[in-house]
């Protein structure tokens, strides 16, 4: 039976509008009620940005057989335990029958600064896995559990500050690798993600670049195969049918 990516392509540039449009009417409404954050940090803490994807990862849990299971997307359902930490907080999580099916979470990125938080998003993005992979080993998510399905998507701003090499980085006593040198945030997102992939920390990391006029496009790039969206979706809608066909 072929897998179904659920119209993907059309779902995620209506996610893509979505993005750039709650952005906007988070930031104005915050302009109105005077209570505006530092930057543009007040667009991102309506928390509200990444709803279309999430709406896309949904549909693809329900057209691949697992339409029955519990998808919890409210903050006080989205816990998990940790390993070096007590819990940690996702973005979704997929239940079915008591047993972990995937955990995923979603980051963004905009200017006009792209350094403050590069590094930050890389660190906790490997702890996490890290942390998570740990507890999975230590029967924290039940006995006898198949692997879940772990996943990590980015959205960047597509503009010529992410696209234009980064700032020069410095490692004083070794060579940093060679694949960083001059590298955009934007490529340093995308390896990110492949390395997240080929290291087995996430079952799928997603890299996609859009531009603030895609509000009205929903137009997004794909960085590389291995981290492209349609990559994404299909490991994700292949992990829910497996699980689908053990349930029956």
């Amino acid at each position: 039976m072929a897998l179904d990516l659920a119209d993907y392509e059309r779902k995620a540039r209506e996610a893509v509008m979505a993005f750039w449009g709650n952005r906007a009417k988070a930031l104005q409404a915050k302009i109105e009620a005077g209570t505006l954050d530092t930057g543009e940090r007040g667009a991102v803490t309506a928390g509200t940005t990444m709803d279309g994807f999430t709406a896309l990862l949904i549909d693809l849990v329900k057209a691949n057989g697992l339409g029955h299971a519990d998808i919890h997307q409210k903050r006080h359902v989205l816990t998990l335990p940790g390993y070096f930490r007590p819990t940690k907080l996702w973005d979704v999580l997929v239940i079915h029958q008591g047993r972990l099916i995937a955990a995923l979470e979603m980051k963004s990125q905009v200017g006009p600064s792209f350094g403050n938080n590069a590094n930050n998003r890389a660190e906790e993005a490997i702890g996490s896995a890290h942390d998570f992979w740990t507890a999975y080993r230590e029967g924290a998510f039940g006995a006898d559990t198949p692997r879940p399905f772990l996943g990590w998507l980015m959205m960047v701003e597509d503009a010529p500050a992410s696209r234009s090499p980064a700032k020069r980085e410095t490692s004083l006593h070794y060579p940093i690798f060679p694949e960083f040198r001059g590298a955009s945030y934007l490529q340093r997102y995308d390896l990110l993600c492949q390395k997240l992939v080929r290291e087995n920390l996430y079952t799928a990391a997603c890299t996609l670049a859009s531009p603030r006029e895609a509000k009205d496009s929903g137009a997004y790039a794909d960085m590389s195969e291995l981290t492209s969206l349609r990559s994404f979706v299909s490991a994700f809608a292949g992990h829910i049918a497996a699980a689908a066909a053990r349930a029956v």
